[in-house]
């Protein structure tokens, strides 16, 4: 496979969307300091898979998105585009029988990211199924950045073997060998799990089947019960018809001697019936002779209370009628010391009376006096303002 077309969108410093072809015969890229050559190799690491954000010279994933400069405002997203040659068949079974292979990797601010092949969303891990054998990969040796050789040279033999195997072409073997050692792995142990759940089964089964035939002597037990308990039930039905029928003649020959006593019974009921209204008859006169002899004591006992009371009244009323002449003559000599300090309090009135229309007339003489004053004041203050004026013209002259 080899590069085709990169196509960069809002990252780092591609603010614009950029298209860079790879046509036969480009052997470099070249252009002064800070124009972005190195943001291309990092824009190809990073569609590519790349997942260390120190290989991609930055402290974390938003730094690969443009982050505003001079009259130019910050982009929420950042995605780039490359177009591979599949010229000669080694691309993955699934996609050999495209000419062309468009990867896009895209990443918004806000910590979304896609994958796409062909436009199509895909896995990470699809991506890298495509660069496995081919030479191309973010940590394989067709990408080498500024002081990656010597980084190569004192490799150990692991990180070599890694290189070369890739260099060999046989790196997806080796994945899709490791897969299918996972997946066998995966597959014993799934194995030993259906062997246990297969054991615990059987023990369990075991167990069901003495249910079984227990449940299988219980309904055969059950049955017989049935059986048992029918004829039971007809040996007692037979019991039980003899002695109702023994019951129903016993019954009758009640009923007729019952008969002959509720008639003897109705007899002995008029005859006490009877003596019952006698007995009323005379309790009736009894209870009119208590009534009366009641209401005479009632009314005895009311009149001595009667009695008791007004005596008591005749007493207190007695009493009142001093208490009574007494305050009579008190409020007497009350009346007369009062009628005295009235007619005091009337000379007095007159006397303030007099006192008030004395000083009344002489408020309005003062009232009178203080108009006066107040218009001479006036008079005088318009001569002074007239002076004034004189004054100051005088001066003025």
């Amino acid at each position: 496979m080899k590069l085709k077309k990169l196509e960069i969108n809002g990252f780092k410093s591609f603010v614009e969307k950029a298209s860079i072809e790879f046509p036969p015969g480009i052997s470099a890229v070249v252009g002064p300091n800070g124009c972005g050559k190195s943001n291309i190799i990092d824009a190809i690491k990073w569609v590519m898979g790349e997942q260390s954000i120190k290989q991609l010279r930055g402290k974390s994933m938003e730094d690969v998105i443009f982050a505003g400069s001079n009259g130019k405002p910050a982009l929420n997203m950042a995605e780039v585009s490359l177009t591979l040659l599949n010229d000669n068949g080694s691309a993955p079974e699934e996609l050999k029988d495209f000419t062309e292979i468009m990867l896009t990797r895209r990443l918004y601010r806000s910590g979304e990211s896609g994958y796409f092949i062909n436009k199509q969303p895909c896995r990470l891990k699809d991506i890298y199924n495509i660069f496995l054998g081919s030479g191309l990969g973010t940590k394989s040796y067709a990408v080498i950045q500024q002081g990656s050789i010597g980084a190569i040279t004192d490799a150990g033999p692991e990180e070599r073997r890694i290189l070369i195997e890739e260099a060999a072409g046989i790196t997806r073997y080796k994945s899709r060998k490791k897969e299918a050692l996972n997946k066998v792995k995966a597959t014993n142990e799934n194995i030993l799990r259906v062997s246990d759940i297969i054991t615990e089964i059987k023990r369990q089964m075991a167990g069901l089947k003495r249910q079984a035939r227990k449940a299988e002597r219980y309904k055969k037990y059950q049955k017989r019960i049935r059986e048992l308990d029918v004829c039971l039930s007809l040996y007692h039905y037979d019991a039980y018809t003899r002695k109702i029928d023994e019951a129903a003649t016993l019954l009758n020959d009640l009923n007729n001697t019952d008969i002959e006593h509720s008639t003897q019974l109705k007899k002995l009921d008029a005859a006490l019936e009877k003596i019952e209204l006698d007995r009323a008859e005379k309790n009736r006169e009894i209870s009119n002779q208590k009534s009366s002899l009641y209401e005479t004591r009632r009314d005895i006992d009311r009149m001595e209370n009667d009695k008791t009371h007004l005596i008591k009244d005749v007493q207190r009323l007695a009493d009142e009628r001093l208490e009574l002449e007494s305050a009579r003559q008190d409020l007497e000599v009350k009346n007369r010391n009062l009628t005295a300090e009235i007619e005091t309090g009337e000379n007095q009135n007159h006397n303030i009376q007099a006192e008030i229309k004395s000083v009344k007339s002489t408020l309005e003489k003062e009232q009178s006096a203080s108009q006066n004053i107040k218009e001479e004041l006036f008079s005088h203050n318009q001569e002074l303002e007239t002076c004034k004026a004189s004054l100051m013209d005088l001066v003025a002259r």
